[in-house]
């Protein structure tokens, strides 16, 4: 708990750097950007300087949330093909992830961070970037949770001699307790704080990036760096128990579910387990080929949230008892994603969700970027790769979300998880606005999720309710134990009355909480 400021994060340095920005008299942002680069570093296999995310910013002026994700390139031919590569995240389950240059959009993270100081920051960038770039130079200690994602990871982590150098040098893998050394990351995080993003994209950095994926096939050309720009978007909003939830508005998809199943669930007025699976299977059922098409039309949102169009769907599952709605098509990617959450004494708060994908497996020499694939990660690409138009935004469930009573900040969350980014976060803001909950205790309750057809359910989750859905056909799989599966939640709350804070670090990813 803290009066002056609070950063929830999914790793231990990640969280106290952030905070250390709040000690010392930065605000929300600062100490979020502080943060995203920290994380770059200690959290290196989820995200980075070649990744792409969206921070939702709260001030007493303004909530806007900032675009910095990946774009899609189109400055050259593409010569290569996605390298499929098999991971297994438990002996009986195994994935094929797509790496290689063919892979390789356009990066937005320095540029959104430069964007969100340039707007909101009161600390000069090389302050916020040099506890990052000490921390690449002198390396961290691998804990538990981040040895899992380098093991599951290792064979995009090991694919190429660039990458295997850092994770795996001498041919092994790093493990719990050994030290991850990156120099050559710690150089580009000194160069963004002393100038900026133009390098990353207008620059020598551009070139050798550019010119690293030109060569070995894919299409990532120097004009794309060059024209691209974070976005400011109106995010899109639900009304829910007294409050407004804002999040991450179109042509990301994750918000507008969320905003979707929450006010279903406005609607119905019950929160019980199987309205709330029928709520998420009625906002997977509404992701179509003609919904993803039209998360890039003007007025998309509102024609989307329609309380006609809702009540009527509301209506629906009433009258259905909640049964089920259909057959659906499956993702279970991990979602290699990360998310901070920062809040300071002022109520200022900035709910940042970055993703590097699984990584392309293509680390640039001299430049310490881990380029992103997204053009090859399925769930952005559900019905076939390479179909988006060059210059426009990847899809992204990521949904940094903020929660306000009037005007007063109530809370600041997000989490990764591929598909499981809007029940991981439609879950928690139910327990903290229906059931009262503590923001830690909101974050650690046992999850569902649904999809094709089938409840993934943790211990925990009321045994009852399974068997009543199971009664109406549903299939219910109950897991043995949590599991990063269900995503990573870091959240804080705020007493608008007192302003006392408290923060949440989820476990099931390695969360952590620092205060100021």
């Amino acid at each position: 708990m803290s009066a002056r400021g609070v950063v929830a994060a999914g790793h231990p340095l990640t969280a106290q750097t952030g905070a250390a920005v709040l000690r010392e008299g930065g605000n929300a942002v600062d100490a979020a950007v502080a943060a995203v680069l920290a994380s770059c570093v200690t959290e290196s296999p989820l995200t980075g300087l070649g990744a792409g995310g969206y921070m939702l910013v709260h001030t007493p002026d303004e909530t806007a949330l900032l675009d910095f994700f990946v774009a899609v390139p189109g400055g050259a031919e593409r010569r290569a093909e996605l390298e499929p590569i098999p991971v297994d995240f438990t002996p009986e389950t195994r994935q094929v992830f797509n790496i290689g240059a063919a892979s390789c959009g356009v990066p937005g993270t320095l540029a959104g961070l430069e964007l969100a100081i340039e707007r909101y920051g009161s600390v000069p960038l090389a302050d916020l970037a040099a506890p990052a770039a000490r921390i690449a130079r002198e390396g961290h200690v691998v804990n538990p949770e981040q040895a899992y994602f380098l093991e599951i990871l290792e064979p995009i982590l090991t694919r190429y001699a660039e990458a295997a150098e850092v994770y795996a040098p001498g041919g092994r893998l790093h493990r719990v307790g050994d030290t991850i050394r990156f120099p050559e990351l710690g150089d580009a995080i000194d160069r963004f704080g002393a100038e900026g993003a133009e390098p990353f994209y207008r620059g020598e950095i551009a070139a050798a990036l550019s010119d690293w994926v030109l060569e070995r096939g894919g299409t990532l050309g120097r004009d794309d760096l060059a024209a691209y720009e974070p976005i400011v978007r109106e995010p899109v909003r639900a009304h829910f128990r007294g409050r407004d939830v804002f999040t991450n508005p179109p042509p990301s998809s994750g918000g507008i579910l969320i905003a979707y199943a929450l006010k279903l669930l406005e609607r119905l007025g019950e929160t019980d387990l199987e309205s709330v699976v029928g709520a998420m299977e009625a906002a997977q059922l509404a992701r179509t080929e003609d919904f993803l098409a039209g998360l890039y039309a003007e007025g998309f949102a509102e024609r989307f949230l329609d309380p006609d169009r809702l009540g009527a769907v509301a209506a629906a599952l009433a009258e259905r008892g909640r049964a089920r709605a259909g057959p659906l098509t499956a993702d279970d990617a991990l979602g290699s994603t990360t998310h901070i959450t920062a809040v300071d004494g002022e109520g200022r708060c900035a709910s940042v969700t970055c993703s590097n994908g699984t990584g392309s497996g293509l680390v640039v020499p001299g430049t310490g970027i881990h380029l992103n694939n997204m053009l090859g990660e399925e769930d952005l690409n559900p019905h076939g790769f390479h179909r988006h138009e060059a210059g426009r935004r990847m899809p992204s469930m990521m949904s940094p979300t903020v929660v306000l009573r009037g005007d007063e900040l109530e809370a600041g969350l997000g989490s990764g998880g591929s598909n499981r980014i809007r029940s991981a976060i439609l879950q928690t803001v139910l327990r903290l606005l229906a059931d009262g909950a503590r923001v830690d205790d909101a974050v650690d309750a046992p999850r569902v999720h649904f999809e094709a057809g089938t409840v993934q359910a943790e211990p925990g989750v009321d045994e009852q309710a399974l068997v009543r859905l199971e009664e109406r056909g549903y299939g219910v799989f109950r897991w043995r134990e949590r599991n990063v599966f269900f995503g990573g939640v870091h959240a804080v709350a705020r007493d608008p009355e007192s302003g006392e804070l408290r923060g949440a670090g989820d476990a099931r990813r390695g969360g952590a909480v620092a205060v100021a």
